[in-house]
């Protein structure tokens, strides 16, 4: 008998026990929606015309430091581009089995902004959950969805540089912090680091996170106290001395991996000399960019307070809560570089886009508190209950279809085919219609020859009477160019030159080239016809 009771008692604890591992994985099973809708939904707002915009001069760029050997990619990094090599070895396989459409471009950078947004939608639901706040669940899913909707979002899930892949691994970063606080084990420490890490080896000014992260935990530092919120998945992530030392070690070694890196892009930082010191007009673009347009900027701006105030708010010792982790992300790096950038500009406005999910989670919150806060007030008023509900949703109902409404037209511009800086595509078809055997090309000045490589193939029948030694044997992105006897030589060979020259609000790093079309018309040569394409001057010049 007794060996009976034994065997079905521990048939129970089987059962038991399979059934808690049915009921955890069908809870896993009911939560992955709010994973999958935003990440579908970016990828649906980012992928919608996606090849439509034409290529600019930094995704030109990228053409030209990844479509190499991967021996020439190292020697670039080593003397010029150091910040994007990471980049430019991930599209080089890209480019390798793809080419260089635009849609094959800009492929990564949608598939790392949808990730960046469900991911977000998992990081808002239990930073919502730890906070104590109604519905963790639709806080996260309204904080991916509401990434997905700025324009600026799907501005960088559609161009072919970093930024996007910087979003997601800030994301990343950030998300593993808030699990690695309450688990105190090593693997996740170290996986935060390696995402740090990356987060900087696809822009470096993004190592600024780990500082956003230090204030955090400083903030979230404290024990745990009668009345505080009730424990999310993984705790509250109450901070302890032992947490910031695994928080600094991990810091470290991020540090040391970007070691390299870092000291080469010091050493390249003249490639910065274009950006100007900022302004307060600055602030307010960025401020308009984040909030989607000028009419969004009171809609996001009071959800985003709403946010901040909801559940503990941003008050000290309660653990990683919402707001204590949203806020310093969002507002520290974009602060710090622009305080930096009044002695040394550095700050552009793309080296912070890793912040805009701070925002969105922030956003994500006020909409559910909101309606706590509604519901709380009608059945104070006696409502009846069924009633009480529908008020309850109806003013962040209306908040939200306003901020579709007001983001909806800027999304649309962002599709344009002119809606970059640079139309390359136009420009390249112009030559393509017009051009002759033996017409030449000449880049003034030299950094204008970037316009040339986003769409190669009418540029590639024109001698280029400008270039001394090509991008691959520079181990530059543009070559270099020749020396001006050398160019006046090669002018008595041609008969049609074209020259290209930024319009005058273009930044260069380079002479604007007045002096060398003088030089074209001193040696016989007359204008035929000039083109404005964007930014772009396009001339012809035939000679006499």
């Amino acid at each position: 008998m007794v060996g009976t009771r034994s065997g079905a008692a521990g048939v129970g604890r089987q059962t038991a026990s399979g059934s808690l591992a049915a009921k955890a994985w069908t809870r896993r099973v009911r939560g992955w929606p709010v994973v999958v809708v935003p990440f579908l939904a970016e990828l649906i707002a980012g992928g919608y015309r996606i090849g439509v915009p034409s290529l600019w001069r930094d995704e030109a760029a990228t053409i030209s430091g990844s479509q190499r050997p991967l021996g020439a990619i190292i020697d670039l990094t080593l003397h010029q581009d150091a910040v994007h090599g990471a980049y430019y070895l991930l599209m080089h396989a890209v480019i390798s089995a793809g080419g260089i459409s635009a849609t094959v471009l800009r492929l990564p950078s949608l598939i790392a902004m949808a990730l960046a947004a469900g991911l977000l939608a998992a990081l808002g639901r239990r930073l919502a959950a730890a906070s104590g706040l109604p519905w963790p669940a639709a806080a996260g899913l309204l904080a991916g969805l509401a990434l997905a909707l700025v324009p600026i979002t799907t501005r960088y899930a559609q161009e072919a540089r970093p930024y996007a892949l910087t979003s997601l691994t800030a994301v990343l970063a950030t998300y593993l912090l808030v699990r690695a606080v309450p688990a105190g084990r090593w693997p996740w420490w170290a996986s935060y680091a390696a995402a740090l890490a990356l987060t900087g080896y696809f822009n470096l000014f993004a190592v600024a996170l780990a500082l956003a992260h230090g204030v955090s935990l400083l903030l979230a530092r404290g024990q745990a106290k009668a009345g505080d919120v009730p424990a999310g998945p993984g705790g509250p992530g109450l901070v302890t001395f032992g947490t910031l030392r695994a928080w600094v070690l991990s810091c470290l070694a991020a540090a040391v991996a970007l070691g390299p890196m870092a000291v080469l892009a010091l050493l390249q930082s003249g490639q910065l000399n274009w950006v100007t010191s900022p302004d307060l007009s600055t602030v307010a673009t960025l401020i308009r960019d984040f909030a989607g347009a000028a009419l969004a900027i009171p809609l996001v701006a009071l959800l985003a307070v709403l946010g901040w105030v909801a559940g503990p708010g941003l008050a000290r010792g309660r653990g990683l809560v919402l707001a204590v982790v949203a806020l310093p992300w969002l507002i520290l790096p974009p602060v710090v570089l622009l305080a930096v950038s009044l002695a040394d500009p550095l700050y552009v406005e793309r080296y912070v886009i890793f912040c805009l999910p701070a925002l969105s989670l922030l956003v994500g919150a006020g909409l559910t508190w909101l309606v706590k806060l509604t519901g709380e007030a009608v059945s104070q008023r006696g409502a009846a209950a069924g009633r009480s509900r529908a008020l309850a949703f109806l003013p962040s109902a209306v908040l939200a279809v306003a901020m579709v409404a007001a983001l909806a037209g800027p999304q649309q511009a962002i599709r344009q085919p002119a809606s970059r800086a640079d139309n390359l595509r136009a420009l390249a078809a112009v030559i393509g219609a017009r051009e002759r055997p033996g017409d030449a090309i000449w880049y003034l000045p030299w950094d204008t020859a970037l316009v040339g490589m986003a769409y190669p193939a009418p540029f590639a029948r024109l001698r280029d009477i400008g270039l001394g030694r090509s991008p691959i044997a520079s181990a530059t992105l543009r070559g270099l160019p020749a020396s001006q006897p050398t160019v006046a030589g090669r002018l008595r060979t041609v008969r049609r030159v074209w020259t290209v020259q930024w319009t005058p609000s273009q930044p260069s790093v380079g002479p604007a080239g007045a002096g060398s079309t003088r030089l074209l018309t001193a040696d016989g040569f007359r204008l035929v016809r000039r083109w404005r394409i964007e930014s772009v001057f396009l001339s012809l010049y035939v000679l006499r």
